[in-house]
């Protein structure tokens, strides 16, 4: 492992645990990793490096009672980091959750394994970095702008997506948890999202760059497949590929319809078509849009669509030339203009 790589991700993670997280050494740290993944390997050093006064446990050598006991002794306001190469369970709830109860701070690394090529394990630790004053802004910003907007636009090729009403109150995932119950969640962040209050009005055409396969793996096709939405929902398809279709056919297999639901504006500057990682709940961050295709949303409970309805929620990257919200252009295919 490359020790520039090792030092580059922990000036990453100081800067977040200072940034986000106000972490001082008055208050515990705890850090509980694998060594399953060349990405785990490295961010396990490189928390030992910005965390030296830290708890390391090794989750997969550890007796479960052991982890359980050095969690109970906790207070709130401590630190966690959850470094899995696949996902951490004590119980039949996720190890984030029951942290949250106590009001600890959390960050979790999840589906590391997903992303093993040199590339990728750059593009990760590069998305790690925090730029406050960006992702204040720009969160901020577009958010209060979807707040009160009448509508929007997708212009992909030549294709347009048409949101003709108003949006769900935008949530954040910038770093800033003021107001908010919990403090952290799945890192590397960067990312406003949103839904139309009336889904059954979204129509037109986008490109799709990228999905999320059967596998749960970032998939980018040779030539991007166009998807026809009417009334809300993905009735066809154009240039598409088995791969995509096999993801369809779950969906429809399970739910009927492909419901089109998630708006996320993604802000992690060190994504994109040419810098990816294969995790696609890592991978939505790109700078750019995405959409959820099904009839899940986690957030949002609307008539219809109750928190816990529907089984899939798929993330789609849009291959955007512009995004406008009302009349004010807001992204030109590569960067946010507000």
């Amino acid at each position: 492992m490359s020790t520039t790589l090792v030092h580059h991700a922990s000036q990453n993670l100081t800067d977040t645990l200072r940034d986000i997280f106000a972490h001082d050494e008055g208050t515990m740290s705890l850090v509980i990793y694998d060594l399953n993944s060349p990405l785990a390997i490295l961010l396990t050093e490189a928390y030992r490096i910005a965390l030296p006064n830290g708890v390391f446990i090794n989750f997969h050598d550890t007796d479960k009672d052991d982890i359980m006991s050095q969690m109970e002794v906790l207070e709130s306001g401590d630190f966690v980091a959850l470094i899995q190469s696949t996902s951490f369970r004590l119980s039949a709830f996720r190890i984030r959750i029951e942290l949250f109860k106590k009001h600890i701070k959390v960050v979790e690394h999840p589906h590391l394994d997903r992303m093993h090529r040199d590339n990728e394990v750059q593009n990760y630790v590069n998305a790690l970095a925090y730029d406050k004053q960006y992702y204040h802004h720009m969160g901020h910003t577009l958010k209060e702008m979807i707040n009160t907007a009448s509508g929007a636009v997708v212009h992909s090729g030549d294709e347009k997506l048409i949101y003709p009403g108003a949006f769900e109150d935008a949530k954040l995932n910038i770093g800033d948890y003021t107001e908010m119950k919990n403090i952290g969640g799945q890192f590397p962040i960067g990312e406003v999202f949103t839904e139309l209050k009336e889904l059954t009005s979204l129509n037109g055409k986008t490109k799709v760059m990228a999905f999320g396969d059967i596998e749960y793996n970032v998939n980018i096709p040779e030539q991007s497949i166009t998807i026809v939405i009417e009334n809300g929902q993905l009735v066809r398809t154009e240039n598409t590929t088995a791969e995509f279709e096999a993801v369809l056919d779950l969906i429809r297999e399970e739910e009927d319809v492909i419901w089109v639901r998630e708006l996320g504006l993604g802000l992690n500057r060190a994504f994109s078509k040419e810098h990816f990682v294969s995790d696609m709940g890592t991978f939505e961050r790109m700078c750019g849009l995405h959409l959820s295709l099904g009839a899940k949303h986690g957030i949002y409970g609307k008539e219809g669509f109750g928190r816990n309805s529907g089984r899939f929620h798929i993330d789609v990257m849009i291959d955007t030339n512009s995004f406008s919200i009302d009349d004010n252009v807001v992204f030109d295919g590569e960067k946010w203009l507000v």
